[in-house]
């Protein structure tokens, strides 16, 4: 049975939403010009539902990055994706923003073979919201908030190539300089990237409580202090 999403991606500076049939982008648009999802989302997501328009057609499920990310644009993301659930009554689907990262990530890097990929999510100071995966996009270790400095990731570093990425990644370059460590630039995080994640997800019927859903906001991480690791 054909599927349609709509995908929204606002959990940094980005704000950028997609539109997929079957898994097959129908329509991509993203703006890094600043915060401004309040004035731009709503109007891609008109766009993109116009693409619909000549078949009668409406979204069967909304997909929305769930975190690590900006309070502001998380907030304005999850509630614009949770009034279209309602409104067209239908389902909720959550992608982690770091996984997000990580599926461009992935498609960035040729012949990755046992490499880790470890998207970053910008905190204060040395801070940043991270996790672990794997080139086939399995997470090895799980979203945590971590303090870097020299010593930071030094035993999978050891072991084999760490692809560092996202806008927390830039200021890690001079504090991780292990020979092991690699940095991706300029990878933010894209609505279009959710697609197959998103697809995966409707498949197997992983759908969120539209009326409880809450995002991963950094402040959340703030309440206990990031750990080295």
């Amino acid at each position: 049975m054909s599927s349609i999403i709509l995908h929204i991606e606002t959990s940094t500076n980005v704000c950028s939403v997609a539109l997929s049939e079957n898994g097959n982008c129908l329509f991509s648009k993203s703006n890094a010009e600043g915060m401004n999802h309040a004035a731009l989302l709503s109007v891609f997501i008109a766009e993109a539902l116009e693409v619909l328009k000549p078949t009668n057609r409406k979204p069967d499920a909304v997909a929305v990055s769930s975190g690590p990310g900006s309070y502001t644009g998380l907030r304005i993301g999850v509630s614009t994706a949770k009034g279209l659930c309602y409104g067209y009554d239908i389902p909720l689907i959550s992608i982690s923003t770091l996984e997000v990262l990580t599926a461009q990530a992935l498609q960035t890097v040729k012949d990755a073979g046992e490499s880790l990929f470890c998207p970053m999510i910008d905190a204060r100071r040395m801070e940043v919201y991270a996790a672990v995966y794997n080139a086939k996009g399995e997470m090895k270790r799980e979203i945590s908030a971590d303090i870097i400095d020299s010593d930071s990731y030094h035993e999978i570093l050891a072991n084999q190539p760490v692809y560092f990425f996202g806008n927390g990644a830039d200021k890690c370059k001079t504090t991780l300089t292990h020979p092991n460590a690699r940095f991706i630039d300029d990878m933010v995080p894209l609505a279009e990237n959710m697609i197959p994640l998103a697809g995966v997800a409707f498949a197997e019927k992983r759908f969120e409580d539209v009326a409880y859903f809450e995002p991963f906001y950094l402040k959340e991480f703030h309440t206990t202090a990031p750990k080295k690791i």
